[in-house]
């Protein structure tokens, strides 16, 4: 990777790609494409060298190196993704012929679609996962990508105003509390009717009602889970998490809908923080980031609802069982809380303080947008390398029915609420 990533710098710095960069209307980022190959490229062969000529124990040093390997390998596929494939989704889109729009702000089928670097990267990460496979050297890297998520989300905490997150702050907390405390509820009631078990519907409510992955995972002890409940819960919310992925920017664009509209919709309506970012910047994948900057606050703030509903689940939980005769041990909510608060949410907050004191330059801003999409961009093909149809499959059918049924109804009552109330612009 790291041999392949030094020759592609000098090819570029050289203009031995002049023709291809200049069909595919890449020429400016010759600069950004060659820097980072060779950044990158440098780091990936003395890694590379370290693990073929040093010598190797169980420890810190050697397992957080072998990370490096699987991290080389997803930017690899995203610098593709980014650099060659977009541009050429693109470049065939307009040989199509616009769609629909007008001469002045034509619409083309690529940009309907949403095939940008984001969709491409996911699907592509799909394809590799499930049609090839990752390579044994890259499986501890691929977990890195969810690092470059997190991290993607606390660096973009600098990049708001102290106006901007006031403004929609308090739009945020009125959506999302409606649309968490009533798909929660709604989950437990139908989990009732359906007759699944007070710990499957527990978890399953925090998981479709809050903030997916996270939520689940931090109710699971309140409710004494199972981990295969656990798992159906996760495969449910991934399932429905891809297709939203994948859906809702298509049906922003047919709709019109805003940068906001579409940010605050996505960030009520899809259940993952991951996913909320795949669709947030599959409609906007480039510019100042704005639907990004919506949705994730829109997502923060479900975060924030999480030691609500932790708690209520806990209080509803002993009622059930105690009501149905069951002898349950309490359990420490207020520890777990602290200890599964996703940290990320912290560091946005830090971030924000930080950019309020005026700690960042407006030179700084554009530079830190760079970084944001790719952070993305390696974070989201990652992402991709991590759908296999094995995980979907883990999607019960009791569990997968309920949770779609919740999802689909919050996503279609708050895109409604969004086009109705939601005309502020940043």
């Amino acid at each position: 990777m790291g041999v392949l990533l030094l020759v592609h710098g000098f090819l570029v710095a050289g203009g031995h790609l002049g023709g291809t960069m200049k069909y595919l209307n890449v020429a400016k980022a010759a600069g950004e494409m060659t820097n980072l190959s060779y950044i990158f490229g440098a780091i990936a062969v003395v890694v590379g060298l370290w693990h073929l000529l040093g010598s190797h124990k169980e420890g810190n040093a050697d397992y957080y190196l072998s990370t490096v390997a699987g991290g080389v390998f997803i930017l690899f596929i995203a610098m593709i993704v980014k650099w060659y494939l977009d541009p050429w989704v693109a470049v065939l889109g307009r040989a199509l012929g616009p769609i629909a729009g007008t001469a002045a702000r034509p619409t083309y089928l690529h940009t309907v679609l949403g095939l940008n670097y984001i969709v491409i990267g996911i699907v592509a990460g799909m394809i590799i996962v499930n049609v090839f496979r990752i390579p044994d050297w890259a499986h501890n890297g691929v977990r890195l990508s969810r690092l470059g998520l997190k991290t993607g989300v606390i660096l973009l905490g600098s990049l708001y105003s102290l106006g901007e997150l006031a403004k929609l702050g308090q739009l945020s907390v009125v959506m999302i509390g409606v649309f968490v405390l009533g798909s929660a509820w709604l989950v437990l009631l139908i989990g009732a009717r359906r007759k699944i078990s007070n710990s499957m519907g527990g978890v399953l409510a925090a998981g479709v009602g809050v903030c997916g992955v996270s939520a689940a995972v931090a109710a699971a002890p309140v409710v004494k889970a199972r981990s295969d409940e656990i798992a159906y819960t996760i495969g449910t919310i991934l399932v429905f998490g891809v297709i939203c992925m994948f859906l809702f920017p298509v049906v922003g664009h047919g709709l019109g809908m805003s940068y906001v509209q579409f940010g605050a919709w996505a960030g009520t309506g899809i259940l993952n923080s991951a996913q909320v970012a795949g669709a947030a910047l599959a409609y906007q994948p480039t510019g100042n980031l704005e639907t990004l900057k919506v949705g994730e606050i829109f997502n923060i703030t479900r975060v924030l609802f999480l030691p609500i509903i932790v708690m209520w689940l806990a209080i509803w939980y002993v009622r059930r069982e105690s009501a149905a005769g069951v002898s349950v041990q309490q359990v420490d909510t207020t520890r777990i809380i602290i200890e599964k608060f996703p940290v990320f949410v912290l560091g946005f907050i830090f971030m924000f303080a930080l950019a309020s004191t005026g700690a960042f330059s407006k030179g700084m801003i554009p530079a830190f947008r760079d970084w944001l999409t790719w952070l993305f961009a390696f974070g989201l093909t990652g992402l991709g390398m991590q759908i296999t149809y094995a995980a979907m499959r883990q999607a019960g059918g009791q569990p997968l029915v309920i949770g779609s049924v919740v999802g689909v109804l919050k996503a279609v009552l708050s895109l409604i609420v969004v086009l109705m109330f939601v005309r502020e612009t940043i």
